[in-house]
């Protein structure tokens, strides 16, 4: 009887607990979405920050994480691919899964700062290079996680199979493993993307801001995250609602690639 009693209690509190996040979490999305659909407009993008607009700033999120994508994804997979079809369970590929592990947790800010000890403070200036590294940093163990899990899921008489065949190993895991992994591998890529998109801390300390339109990744880069940061802190009212809208944009856009990363998941099932 007392189990069952504790066992309504702890059902209780759970979906209250549900009830309360999901309470916060569309609290958050109504205001973003009255506020931001109230300072929208579309020619906010075909305009750039001086002029009141957001279209320089995507396309330097959008440049500098389709940078970080092409530095970490390859990296991320093949740390991924190593730790699953030749580690074999050793010492170091436990090593490598811990400190992946700690770096998927790790605070954005750190990262910002260690960047930027590294790529500007030597440099004295901020750059888009810079950026787009301390991004993939962030992309890389998401990567490689993803990479290791769908690769276990992959059944070994596959491998059998190709062994069989005379493929050699390179071959089997390219041509085999990885295509039968493809489709939950493409959704860890789709959802750390979506996780760098909107990333604002690495940028502080990185690639820092530009309210004009550039592709010189030199020198400081356009980020719809920092401006966003930036422009809500303004005294003025216009600044603060392109804020508004610039979130408002941003969070569209992280929302439809987590809902595609999670469509793809769903398809595959």
């Amino acid at each position: 009887m007392n189990r069952l009693i504790l066992n309504k209690v702890i059902m209780i509190l759970a979906t209250l607990s549900a009830v309360l996040g999901m309470t916060f979490l569309f609290w958050i999305l109504a205001t973003l979405t009255m506020k931001g659909l109230s300072s929208f407009h579309f020619s906010m993008f075909v305009h750039d920050m001086v002029e009141g607009g957001i279209r320089n700033l995507l396309v330097g999120q959008f440049t500098m994480a389709l940078i970080a994508t092409a530095i970490g994804v390859p990296l991320g997979m093949m740390a991924g691919i190593y730790l699953r079809e030749y580690s074999n369970d050793s010492t170091l590929a436990t090593i490598i899964r811990n400190l992946s592990d700690i770096m998927m947790s790790a605070p954005s800010i750190v990262i910002g700062v260690f960047v930027y000890a590294l790529f500007v403070d030597p440099f004295n200036h901020y750059s888009g290079w810079a950026g787009s590294v301390a991004l993939s940093i962030m992309m890389i163990p998401i990567i490689i996680s993803t990479t290791d899990n769908m690769l276990s899921l992959v059944p070994q008489e596959l491998r059998e199979a190709g062994i069989a065949l005379g493929g050699s190993k390179h071959k089997i895991i390219l041509q085999i493993v990885l295509k039968a992994a493809k489709v939950g591998i493409t959704t860890g890529i789709l959802l750390a993307f979506a996780r760098i998109i909107g990333e604002t801390a690495p940028l502080l300390f990185t690639s820092a801001n530009n309210a004009y339109f550039t592709m010189n990744m030199n020198d400081q880069f356009p980020s719809l995250t920092v401006s966003i940061y930036n422009l809500a802190n303004y005294p003025d009212a216009e600044s603060r609602d392109l804020a508004w809208a610039a979130a408002f944009v941003l969070t569209m856009i992280v929302l439809f690639i987590n809902l595609m990363g999670r469509f793809m998941t769903r398809d595959k099932g």
